[in-house]
């Protein structure tokens, strides 16, 4: 098969850019082991984790890996202990790739932030790939009528994004912002118009900006431009603090604010009394759990959500990446993998 594979970055090259990270090679199909599926890829998203694997930004775990972890595909062949008619059928992978299930935060339900997680495309290859291997028990069944394009953006930027709004206590009704407009909130703004939200978006870049308007945003704004009025939730999409502290200035008393970014720069002081006093909080969101991804799946599918996407051949994920690095790509970029 065909697949991109990520050799371990130097790490004086750490966090520039590196150009074409990732090398095309032919490598044997995998076998399924006990517990996992081989699926036959037929696209996978690109996501700014990617990124942050790429640069070495998140410290590589292998010498070789391939990234890439919104994956849909077809069963091709089930491992030991897997139920043989999964076979034909279409399922997507998301970032979380397995879990122990044994911890303690495991067992209290919150597998998101397991000790000992899997990562597909980090931890484990992922789906920059003619063939991948994931666990039958992390698979998310999928509609079989949609395209595949369609449906691979879901996989994490539509997942992240809908656990950012439930981590933000979003009601119906509430007037949110969302901070950076890119795969994920583009998605996001589907639900809280379901929702009956007003949706406030503050981003760079005129095409996003006019994105928004499209998607039937109440309010758009320059990245660190202030909404017209305060908000109830609000949820930063960009790895920047500096966009943070923007979002927290623009909520209302017992307003919060979820940060969806793997990678943050920094956060740089503020001012307690006028950004953080009023029971104004900061919550974190950290990956997804399968409760999340059925939950958005189907809720995806009964409000019709239809991500933009543009589209790359596996053969150019270098292009894939680079065009999302420099927010080139309004909606989702997606690499279809098969020939």
């Amino acid at each position: 098969m065909r697949a991109a594979v990520l050799h371990r970055p130097d790490p004086s090259n750490r966090n520039q850019v590196v150009a074409d990270p990732l090398l095309m090679e032919d490598l044997p199909i995998p076998a399924p082991g006990p517990g996992e599926i081989l699926l036959h890829v037929e696209a996978c998203g690109v996501c700014r984790t990617d990124l942050h694997i790429t640069m070495g930004e998140l410290p590589p775990l292998h010498d070789a890996i391939t990234p890439g972890h919104q994956i849909v595909g077809r069963v091709e062949k089930t491992g030991a202990n897997v139920d043989a008619t999964m076979v034909g059928r279409r399922v997507g992978v998301s970032w979380m790739g397995g879990v122990d299930g044994s911890c303690m935060l495991c067992r209290k339900g919150h597998e998101n932030l397991c000790d000992n997680p899997v990562f597909t495309g980090y931890s484990v290859n992922g789906g920059y790939a003619e063939y991948a291997v994931a666990r039958a028990d992390f698979c998310i069944p999928l509609p079989e009528e949609a395209l595949p394009e369609s449906l691979a953006p879901l996989l994490c930027a539509g997942i992240i994004g809908f656990r950012s709004l439930r981590v933000a206590g979003v009601e119906r009704g509430d007037r949110v912002g969302l901070f950076g407009f890119g795969a994920s909130a583009h998605l996001a703004i589907d639900v809280l118009k379901s929702w009956e939200c007003e949706v406030y978006v503050a981003t760079r870049g005129e095409s996003h900006r006019q994105l928004a308007r499209e998607l039937g945003a109440t309010w758009v704004g320059d990245a660190l431009d202030r909404p017209p009025e305060p908000l109830d939730r609000a949820i930063t999409f960009a790895p920047s603090g500096d966009v943070v502290i923007s979002a927290l200035s623009s909520l209302r008393k017992g307003g919060v604010v979820a940060i969806n970014a793997i990678h943050l720069d920094r956060i740089p002081e503020f001012d307690y009394d006028k950004l953080l006093w009023g029971e104004r909080q900061i919550r974190s969101v950290a990956n997804m759990t399968r409760a999340d991804a059925r939950d958005f799946v189907a809720l995806a599918h009964e409000i019709g959500i239809r991500p933009r996407t543009t589209l790359f051949p596996l053969a150019e994920v270098n292009r894939a990446l680079e065009a999302v690095r420099r927010d080139a790509v309004d909606g989702a970029a997606v690499v279809m993998c098969q020939r």
